[in-house]
């Protein structure tokens, strides 16, 4: 395998989550591992049920094989003081979320690099903790860069920390985090992005599936497990319209700033 360079920054922060998981004892449940690549590109494909995912992925491949992933993450997050300047010492990816174009070729360059590239195709924490529908964006990418998607499901990392809920410091440990990861997805250059979308969605939701029904901690009547399996998240249908009351929220926020 070829040698890595060093990233200090990137080294820290994996030192950092592997303490952090460590303290709160995280019980890491993962299955299909030998579908990570040890070398080349590819676009791995995220559920986002908490704010952690990214961390626990990352840690979940860091013991596989030592690979780093570059994510990409919401231009806010970078226009932070401290945050900004670990994300891009860490070779993540900024994304204007209304302007994404320079985003996307930077992701498609790193992935013809070699790169592993993490994606969250719902594009955002999903509160009813169900895989919604899907942006193309991740197999438009593999398809232009010649590289697969590998689809990867996260659940109990939301128990950590997720939207809508903040969780009592207590519950944060032993949690469970089972992750799956299934077999490739090769994309073709004139590949369908929506029907491989739709395929992709269909895939995530399987692994979700799984992972729920062999988590080893019943979740009925838990805030953490989603309404069709007898816990008290929202519904899908409930979470979107939650959804879109906040954005209209944001949106009258940014207009009145701008009036200023």
């Amino acid at each position: 395998m070829t040698k890595r360079r060093s990233e200090p920054v990137y080294t820290l922060a994996i030192g950092v989550g592997r303490a952090l998981f460590g303290l709160l004892r995280v019980k890491p449940l993962p299955r299909g591992l030998q579908n990570l690549p040890d070398t080349g590109g590819a676009v791995l494909a995220i559920t986002h049920f908490g704010y952690l995912d990214f961390a626990l992925t990352e840690w979940m491949v860091w013991h596989r094989n030592r690979r780093r992933i570059r994510f990409m993450a919401k231009e806010g997050a970078f226009k932070q003081p401290i945050v900004g300047k670990l994300l891009r010492g860490m070779g993540h990816i900024s994304v204007n979320m209304e302007h994404g174009a320079e985003a996307y070729v930077q992701a498609v360059a790193a992935l013809r690099a070699g790169e592993l590239l993490g994606v969250f195709p719902e594009g955002g924490v999903n509160a009813s903790f169900t895989v919604r529908e899907l942006k193309s964006g991740a197999i438009r990418m593999a398809a232009e860069s010649g590289v697969p998607v590998i689809p990867i499901a996260v659940w109990g990392g939301h128990r950590l920390m997720t939207k809508n809920h903040k969780p009592a410091f207590s519950e944060r440990f032993t949690v469970p985090v089972a992750f799956s990861v299934g077999k490739p997805i090769s994309v073709a250059p004139d590949a369908d992005a929506h029907q491989l979308t739709a395929e992709l969605h269909a895939t995530l939701q399987n692994l979700v599936d799984g992972l729920q029904r062999d988590y080893p901690e019943d979740g009925t009547g838990a805030w953490w497990q989603p309404a069709h399996l007898g816990g008290t998240a929202p519904t899908p249908e409930q979470a979107a319209v939650a959804e879109a009351e906040r954005r209209r929220r944001r949106a009258e926020a940014k207009a009145a700033n701008a009036r200023k």
